[in-house]
């Protein structure tokens, strides 16, 4: 399989370590390793792929090329967008770059923490001949909790000769909590996960087929693309002329043979501050602290400071972010309003 990552993202849900100069991908948020690099790792094993291809934005080719060398990752190739055009468009360059119609693309955002590698790798391996088959497959997480901020993915017939994957009826957008509590409740229902495997004619095809624009325009900037000292640019002019769109709603909403396999690898999309709250380990007063750090009298905080020692007493379930001279503190529970933090910051500029 060929791996494509995907790290063409210029979010700020984790402000103020991820900026547009500085996505959430390659800051180091759990530690030594950024979730880019954790992405890189996660599909180093050569026996079952082959060098990654790397969908990135033009304007962090340095940063992405000095975290490849820190873990000693190559890749196939890294084609550098001009300009944002979400995924349909990305995983459109990656199949027109394969060097066989018969590859398969096992496409993955660099911006997710998967923590149950193993558990990963087989509902990979067991999607493998469906993908072989033509079909498009996703990946559902199997929910926790009736979780508001992901979509979901309905599962329906069992998919002949597989034992792990069935034909996705329907898809979902970000519920309510009243729907998501129900959809819990009658099961079959997964998180949709952005994880995608499928052969690279099958998607080029279903491309073709419901979304032809975005599939001419991405053939027009590969076929005038640029390669200069290994790198790949498509033509910038005809890339900016490609409709954004994303690969559910272009494609997987819309084909008939989608499936989807069920999964449960630890999964988080790592949404916001919260989010990375409930992926690492609590000390005695249930704290969770990166750098230099100390809590009296404290518990359910999250502090993570790079450069200042952060000291706090006799407070509870606050988050406290630190980058250079950018402090951010705000109640847990809050921090998906992070986005008005930063668009408050972006007008008073």
């Amino acid at each position: 399989m060929t791996p494509v990552i995907l790290s063409g993202g210029s979010g700020n849900r984790l402000w103020p370590l991820s900026t547009p100069e500085r996505p959430e991908q390659f800051p180091d948020l759990f530690g030594p390793l950024s979730m880019f690099q954790l992405t890189l790792q996660r599909c180093a094993d050569e026996t079952l792929y082959r060098k990654p291809v790397i969908i990135g934005s033009a304007r962090h080719i340095e940063i992405m090329q000095e975290q490849m060398q820190e873990v000693a990752a190559t890749s196939g190739e890294i084609i550098l967008e001009p300009c944002a055009r979400n995924t349909a468009p990305a995983i459109t360059l990656a199949a027109l770059a394969a060097e066989n119609p018969a590859d398969l693309l096992l496409v993955m955002p660099s911006d997710h923490m998967i923590r149950n590698i193993t558990a990963f790798q087989k509902a990979v391996l067991a999607s493998v001949p469906v993908a072989q088959s033509r079909w498009l497959v996703t990946f559902g997480i199997e929910p926790t909790e009736p979780a508001t901020g992901y979509g979901y993915i309905r599962q329906g017939e069992p998919i002949v000769g597989s034992t792990k994957s069935w034909s996705a009826e329907k898809f979902v957008e970000k519920p309510n909590q009243e729907n998501a509590e129900k959809m819990l409740a009658d099961g079959g229902y997964h998180w949709n996960a952005g994880i995608f495997l499928f052969r690279s004619d099958s998607v080029l095809a279903a491309m073709e087929k419901y979304a032809p624009g975005i599939l001419a325009a991405c053939r027009t900037a590969m076929d005038s693309k640029r390669t200069e000292n290994g790198l790949c640019y498509p033509d910038s002019e005809a890339f900016a002329s490609v409709p954004s769109d994303s690969i559910d709603y272009a494609i997987m909403e819309r084909a008939e043979s989608v499936a989807v396999t069920p999964t449960n690898p630890g999964w988080s999309d790592v949404g916001s501050w919260d989010a990375l709250f409930d992926l690492c380990n609590e000390d005695k007063q249930a704290n969770i602290m990166f750098g230099k750090t100390v809590t009296i009298d404290s518990g359910k905080n999250l502090i993570h400071s790079q450069d200042v020692a952060i000291s706090v007493l006799g407070v509870d379930n606050l988050i406290i972010v630190t980058d250079g001279n950018r402090v951010m503190i705000l109640p847990r529970g809050q921090s998906q309003n992070v986005k008005n933090i930063v668009q408050r910051l972006e007008r008073e500029d």
